[in-house]
């Protein structure tokens, strides 16, 4: 596709791509310009994906994880033979930038095929004997049947491909709707099913808005679990539309990440690593870190450094390999996000870096775009939506504290519950203080460090349920107890 065509992007059900009747514009994040357009589903475009994913289940859920393993290497190898033109494609859709999307959301999303392509030949079910009354008694593991697959926009194709490939490992058939915001490269994921000899109707893709497309889809008697990643607020409408169904959720939902610095952290360290858990990815990461708390007496030097260290952040054009990061993926987000910035400010904060304090100095072809500096903001009480709410932006706020009791408390005062990162070289209090975090991942002196064997998921309000090699076996089967006398 060049820079100046407008690329229609079609509905992938039953093997076929389908087109639609209606459009939502697409927006390069770097520009501010229509590029795309993506077809606005609604319930008519569902039945018709999910009646072809129903068709496709009988043979597909027959076939031993062996034959659906292979498929999923097929897949794997496809994506890394095109692993270039998927980058500039996630970058342009998205805003990223290519040398992230290189490194990070395209290799992923191979990965996660081979992971689970892997992981499905190595489960184990349960089985006991009960001597006394002459009784075997075991456990066996069936798909459900047609699995829902919600997916947000910071991450398509990676999140896509981490809902999808565990499911169809486990022998169901999907139906997924990426983001309207970000689905070129779920369409071009589409194009190589084929080629990767995926049984049509295994994988049906719907792309259209969260309202029309995402209600039809989880409102849907014949789609028995929906795995989404996004927002608590669309997690609560999809719990509510779910509930009449008694339909399995996994809801993988946002964060207010803290990190707890100690005075005995190793600083360099920490402030690499606490500056790119504040600002990958343009901050749009569910496990960024937004609040960093750290002991007062090194709060001073922390803050110097981790300042000087945001403001040689680069941000600039996707394309440019020297960037750190590009664009935000939305004017309307780079709004808010702004607005968090505004509020900050007329609640009593300072501002020691980025938004309203460094000018951005772009190329004349990417004034239009949805760009911000790295926003580094102190004096904030933690009462303030500022240190309550998820931003998902480039915005931190860094804050001092005396004693660890302190510093828990505060890092436990909100009411999520996802991610969180500490400092310290006291293995005792790692282990002491990662204890009583409310949080379903901690990092020590270390972030973003991923096992896909062991679980992902928050408490509280950042989700339900788990996802991981046998956590989200767990999820796209349902568990049988049988029992036999002899």
């Amino acid at each position: 596709m060049s820079e100046t065509s407008i690329l229609v992007v079609e509905n992938f059900i039953g093997g076929k791509f389908v087109s639609c009747q209606e459009f939502i514009d697409s927006y390069d994040p770097s520009t501010g310009e229509v590029y795309c357009k993506v077809p606005d589903s609604g319930k008519e475009e569902v039945e018709a994906a999910v009646a072809a994913a129903k068709e496709a289940f009988p043979e597909w859920s027959a076939r031993s994880p062996e034959q659906r393993a292979k498929v999923l290497n097929k897949l794997a190898d496809l994506i890394e033979a095109n692993l270039e033109e998927f980058a500039r494609a996630e970058s342009r859709d998205q805003g990223k930038t290519v040398a992230f999307a290189q490194l990070v959301d395209i290799p992923s999303s191979a990965y996660n095929f081979r992971f689970f392509a892997s992981s499905i030949l190595h489960h184990t079910t349960d089985c006991s004997q009960m001597d006394h009354t002459g009784c075997l008694n075991y456990t066996i593991r069936c798909p459900v049947g047609v699995a829902g697959l919600i997916c947000p926009w910071n991450f398509p194709l990676c999140l896509l491909t981490w809902k999808i490939a565990p499911a169809i490992a486990a022998g169901n058939t999907v139906v997924a709707k990426p983001s309207e915001m970000t689905s070129v490269t779920a369409y071009m994921l589409c194009r190589l099913m084929k080629e990767a000899e995926v049984p049509p109707g295994v994988v049906n893709i719907v792309f259209g808005t969260g309202p029309k497309a995402g209600d039809a889809l989880v409102g849907h008697p014949d789609v028995p679990l929906i795995s989404f990643t996004g927002s608590t607020a669309t997690a609560q409408r999809i719990t509510e539309r779910s509930a009449p169904y008694c339909k399995k959720l996994s809801l993988e939902l946002g964060g207010k990440n803290p990190a707890i610095v100690f005075a005995d952290a190793d600083l360099e360290q920490c402030i690499q690593t606490t500056l790119r858990s504040s600002f990958a990815n343009q901050g749009e990461i569910c496990l960024c870190t937004s609040r960093i708390y750290v002991e007062r007496s090194i709060f001073s030097e922390f803050l110097e450094k981790f300042v000087a260290a945001a403001k040689k952040w680069r941000i600039g054009a996707p394309q440019d390999p020297n960037n750190d990061s590009g664009a935000l993926i939305s004017k309307e987000h780079q709004e808010k996000v702004h607005s968090y910035v505004a509020l900050a400010k007329s609640e009593g904060g300072i501002i020691h870096c980025g938004e309203g304090v460094e000018k951005l100095d772009l190329p004349e072809c990417n004034k239009n775009g949805y760009f911000m500096r790295p926003t580094v903001i102190t004096g904030i009480s933690d009462n303030s939506r500022v240190m309550q709410e998820e931003i998902f932006g480039p915005v931190t706020c860094v804050s001092p504290f005396d004693t660890e009791d302190e510093a828990i408390s505060r890092s436990n005062d909100v009411k999520y519950g996802l991610g969180a990162s500490v400092w310290s070289k006291d293995v005792s209090r790692v282990h002491r203080v990662t204890r009583q975090l409310q949080a379903g991942m901690v990092w020590s002196n270390c972030w973003m460090v991923r096992d896909m064997n062991l679980p992902f998921g928050g408490m509280k309000r950042s989700g339900v349920g788990r996802e991981g090699a046998k956590d989200s076996y767990h999820f796209f089967t349902e568990v049988k107890s049988v029992t036999i006398q002899y």
